[in-house]
């Protein structure tokens, strides 16, 4: 007498294959999507969803190609400036981080902490480093 098999998914009894875990590709599908949700978050999702939440409160707050913003008020909406895409140096010496297109400089200012904003522009081009 055959044991009987039923879908990982939706626990209808199998039909066909011995070695059959699924009744159809909708419910190998749903059944693939429930286990991915329920691991933990990879690290690299981690790495994306920040990249993406740092570029659009950069957008956000420079739409003037270059501002001053405090960094509390950057920080309070969750901005981190631990995640960026790379880096350049100006003929100053100032490193401005990237996210993308949109670049930031944390400094002091009045005693306030308080982060630069800046567009990528072409000339840059010649002295961009990666975060590598």
């Amino acid at each position: 007498m055959k044991e009987k098999r039923n879908c990982l998914y939706c626990s209808k009894e199998l039909q066909g294959r011995a070695d059959k875990k699924y009744c159809d590709l909708h419910c190998k599908s749903a059944h693939q999507y429930k286990k991915e949700k329920e691991q933990p978050v990879r690290f690299y999702n981690k790495v994306d969803n920040q990249l993406k939440k740092n570029r659009k409160i950069l957008k956000e707050y420079n739409k003037g190609g270059k501002v001053t913003v405090r960094a509390e008020v950057l920080h309070s909406l969750g901005f981190n400036p631990n995640f960026f895409t790379h880096y350049w140096k100006n003929q100053k010496q100032d490193v401005y981080l990237f996210v993308y297109e949109y670049g930031f400089l944390k400094r002091p200012e009045n005693g306030k902490e308080k982060y630069v904003l800046i567009l990528w522009q072409n000339y840059m081009e010649k002295r961009v480093f990666t975060n590598h």
